[in-house]
């Protein structure tokens, strides 16, 4: 055959690359990543790089210990976010309000950001609130998102009860009676009405970066935990969903069990589906969040995928993760649903790790989701090792490592003499450029897609790690400068992902 009729009759390229930075790392005046200047000049650069995708943890608002893994609201999005100088630009903010900066630092004071940013954002909030040019945009907004009214309403009512939780609330407040959120709603209405305009404020801007995105060639792929929190607006107002008594209190509580990186297992706290009543009604509250999800990034991992096979529940008093059981998830059911209501193929992608068994095996190639593999989990072992590059499926997501693990210079550093032989062994490398010979491996895997994290990228060791798992605070908090994405980086990217027809 003619070479040239042999590639002409290849199949369209279905392979990409991207990078793991969340938005908050990203450089600017506020003390925090924003969604103005610093996310396009990344853009820029991503594009530069061969770049075809930006990764981000969860947009919602973050809960305890700053996580983004933890929310009051499965549906909001973060407003610290917000790039004030948009506001300033759209006539929402005065230019003064927005001239003073934070420190600049190496790692988000989120204390500070909070009391710097929350007079400005209400401020810009009442200004639109009381008539601007953007109030037609901002009631098409609030009608295409019926979700705002109870996360707005929840957020009131949590700050005026001093912030306890929703089942310590007045009873009538708690049972949610309805004379009761009435009388709530109109006593509360400029809270709640504020919330709603900086909800618009986050997706206004993150629309227009989406769109400036677009024109680059890069998409979004977002991040969904599987649990939501019990102190959340989604419990409160879909007590019937979950597993809680009628004061609100937790009956089981989700976690793992007992493994080599704990004794005990881990318990998480989260109140746990009952998948039942999900099911009765073709699992239409997780359409929703499916579908807002999906509105806002082009593909979703959906994080511990193994809990649509089986889940572990552990009694709400229970000390630790000891005392769990499996129960079966709602499997295949889930997905087909799913895809009826958002896209056959479904643009998601399944966190596979964990304890895997065939059942969560079988599900994953029914469902027909890439799952992931690690190389920091590839080491150490024999040649069956999931991970290592040549047991990969076409259909997965590599990466050198995630958020939750050490930056790729820290693990090296930190890792026994054994991985280490290993590692020299496999690659054939003497690892004096260890990260980058994890990257190009990545990259040339058989992985439709490639994700690395922007740390690996600059090669910085364990300080610039996003989060330690075990701890509970000083996590998420890593941002760079606007002087460290340097142009031969993305040259040395683009060159490799040319190299592996990823480009």
């Amino acid at each position: 055959m003619d070479p040239t009729q042999a590639a002409q009759e290849t199949p369209p390229r279905t392979r990409g690359a991207g990078v793991l930075l969340h938005p908050t790392s990203l450089p600017g005046p506020h003390g925090i990543g924003d969604l103005g200047a610093g996310a396009r000049a990344a853009a820029t650069w991503l594009a530069r790089a061969g770049m075809r995708w930006w990764q981000v943890l969860p947009l919602v608002p973050p809960g305890a210990g700053d996580s983004p893994y933890s929310s009051w609201s499965a549906f909001a999005a973060s407003p610290w976010l917000i790039d004030l100088h948009g506001l300033a630009a759209d006539g929402l903010l005065e230019p003064a309000a927005v001239a003073a900066v934070l420190p600049t630092t190496d790692r988000v004071d989120f204390g500070a950001v909070h009391a710097f940013k929350a007079p400005r954002l209400n401020a810009a909030a009442d200004r639109l609130l009381a008539g601007h040019p953007l109030t037609g945009a901002f009631e098409a907004f609030r009608a295409a998102n019926p979700w705002l009214g109870e996360a707005g309403t929840f957020r009131a009512l949590h700050a005026a009860f001093n912030h306890a939780p929703w089942w310590q609330w007045p009873a009538a407040l708690r049972d949610r009676e309805p004379k009761a959120l009435v009388a709530a709603r109109e006593t509360n209405r400029k809270e709640i009405e504020r919330f709603e305009a900086i909800q618009f404020f986050f997706d206004r801007q993150w629309s227009a970066l989406r769109a400036h995105c677009a024109t680059l060639g890069i998409g979004f792929i977002g991040d969904l935990p599987i649990y939501v929190d019990a102190d959340s607006a989604d419990v409160w107002s879909h007590r019937h969903l979950f597993e809680v008594d009628d004061h609100g209190h937790r009956m089981r509580v989700a976690g793992v069990p007992p493994d080599g990186f704990s004794a005990t297992g881990q318990l998480w706290g989260n109140p746990l589906y009952r998948w039942d009543r999900l099911a009765a009604d073709d699992f239409a509250w997780w359409k929703a969040r499916l579908g807002r999800a999906l509105a806002l990034h082009d593909r979703v991992r959906i994080d511990h995928f193994r809990a649509f096979s089986a889940y572990w529940a552990v009694p709400a008093d229970a000390p630790d993760a000891r005392t769990g059981a499996w129960e079966p998830g709602p499997g295949q059911a889930f997905f087909d649903a799913m895809a009826r209501a958002c896209g056959d193929p479904l643009p998601v992608i399944a966190e596979d790790l964990g304890v895997i068994d065939d059942g969560v095996k079988a599900l994953l190639a029914s469902s027909g989701l890439p799952g992931m593999h690690v190389l920091q989990f590839a080491f150490g072992g024999d040649a069956d090792n999931w991970y290592l590059p040549h047991n990969h499926r076409k259909n997965g997501v590599v990466y050198p490592g995630t958020h939750d693990n050490d930056t790729t210079l820290g693990w090296w550093t930190a890792t026994s003499d054994h991985v280490r032989d290993h590692v020299r062994q496999y690659f054939g490398i003497g690892g004096h450029d260890l990260v980058w010979d994890f990257i190009r491996a990545a990259l040339a895997s058989v992985c439709d897609l490639a994700v690395v994290s922007l740390q690996d990228v600059l090669a910085l060791d364990g300080r610039a790690r996003m989060n330690t798992p075990s701890l509970a605070q000083g996590n998420w908090a890593w941002r760079f400068s606007a002087t460290a994405l340097p142009g031969e980086h993305a040259d040395r990217l683009r060159w490799m992902n040319g190299l592996y027809g990823r480009t």
